[in-house]
């Protein structure tokens, strides 16, 4: 249950703060996702543990490997869960081998074993090997040390019993309930969509209070902005991995190309809204910047941001009548912004930056017609230098 804050407005206490974050730590902890692929991993690890005793042979002797196969290869999909699996016993067959290409120089020996973990991480080095790389000097020191006096019967064990266990564990990741992460990557898209137009509401409520402005927590979101739309990058190749040979996606079908389509969208906006902020903090704070924004710029300018931020707010969501007509609100502000700039006679020593921000605006204004081609195309003409 989650702590409630004080409300007279004092701090709250250190064992009530420590409380909150190992409340936060254990609800992270226990995410669907994650409890998820942990009631898969014990599940496949059970049915590998039941089954082993009944393989043919020496492999009977060795059911602890099954269950550990099974974990290994069970993974956040399925098509991640079929190649670590097979990447696992290739690197477990080259590790065998090693170890019996080395019996010929006697019994294991402090030498013997030094040489086979130093051929074992050479060999890890193999391109395309993936996960299985670890597991080569781990089965050819297995073989050494483990199978003393009978290494035939020990590594045909181990093999067989780890590729049950691998088996059984993509087997159990494929038919139950194998995820498919296209909500999450929804709602990063979202998030990150309405973290940029926040950006540029605040540098709006900015360029009009008077200056410097009293808040200033925008002027360092730049990486913070770069961070977020990074991970929203992972989380729709995290979607797309999780589609790859998931029969549910059948059932739950949605279009990737579009979600990818609105990341880059996403990317390009987030580097001109990082170039803004830059001018902005640079102009306001930097001693040394040798730019200024005319006080008669300023409220025209931060109209022009704010109504740039409402498109991105309500892109998605809106209907085609409402995004033309926010489109068409933010032309007329950058129109009466270059309106103003145009009939303005600067008197100011330094050069004016409005420009170098109207320029990344109509960029903005750009990619979002890039991606809704409906949108009405611009009206205003950046002023070029004289």
């Amino acid at each position: 249950m989650a702590i409630p804050e004080k409300t007279d407005g004092t701090p709250p206490s250190a064992p009530r703060r420590w409380a909150r974050k190992l409340s936060s730590a254990l609800s992270a902890a226990v995410l669907w996702p994650r409890l998820h692929l942990a009631v898969k991993a014990g599940l496949a690890a059970g049915i590998a543990f039941a089954v082993a005793p009944f393989m043919p042979g020496s492999a009977a002797e060795y059911p602890y490997y099954a269950p550990l196969g099974a974990l290994v290869a069970m993974y956040e999909n399925v098509a991640g869960s079929m190649r670590q699996g097979l990447q696992t016993l290739v690197g477990l067959a080259i590790g065998v081998g090693l170890a019996f290409m080395l019996f010929s120089l006697g019994e294991p020996s402090p030498l013997t074993v030094a040489v086979v973990m130093g051929l074992g991480v050479i060999l890890a080095g193999l391109p395309r090997i993936g996960s299985g790389r670890d597991w080569i000097p781990t089965a050819a020191l297995l073989v050494l040390l483990v199978g003393g006096h009978n290494p035939d019967t020990f590594s045909f064990g181990y093999l067989f019993q780890m590729g049950v266990g691998v088996t059984v564990g993509i087997v159990v990741n494929l038919l139950v309930f194998p995820p498919l992460h296209f909500r999450a990557a929804a709602l990063s898209i979202a998030e990150l969509r309405q973290a940029l137009a926040q950006q540029l509401w605040d540098m709006g409520q900015a360029l009009k209070e008077s200056w410097p402005p009293e808040h200033e927590d925008w002027s360092r979101r730049s990486e913070a902005l770069a961070a977020h739309a990074r991970s929203v990058r992972l989380a729709v190749e995290k979607a797309d991995a999780s589609r790859q040979a998931n029969p549910r996606r059948r059932l739950h079908p949605r279009n990737l190309e579009l979600d990818y389509q609105n990341l880059r969208e996403l990317e390009r906006l987030t580097f001109h809204i990082q170039d803004v902020t830059q001018v902005l903090s640079d102009v306001i704070w930097a001693e040394e910047t040798p730019f200024v924004i005319p006080d008669a710029c300023t409220e025209p300018l931060g109209d022009a941001v704010t109504a740039v931020g409402d498109v991105l707010r309500d892109l998605e969501d809106a209907d085609r009548e409402r995004r033309a007509e926010l489109l068409s609100s933010a032309e007329a502000a950058i129109s009466a912004l270059t309106t103003t700039l145009g009939s303005e006679v600067h008197t100011q020593d330094a050069p004016s930056a409005v420009e170098s921000i109207l320029v990344s605006l109509h960029r903005m204004l750009r990619v979002v017609r890039s991606a809704h081609p409906e949108a009405p195309q611009a009206r205003a003409a950046t002023p070029r230098n004289r």
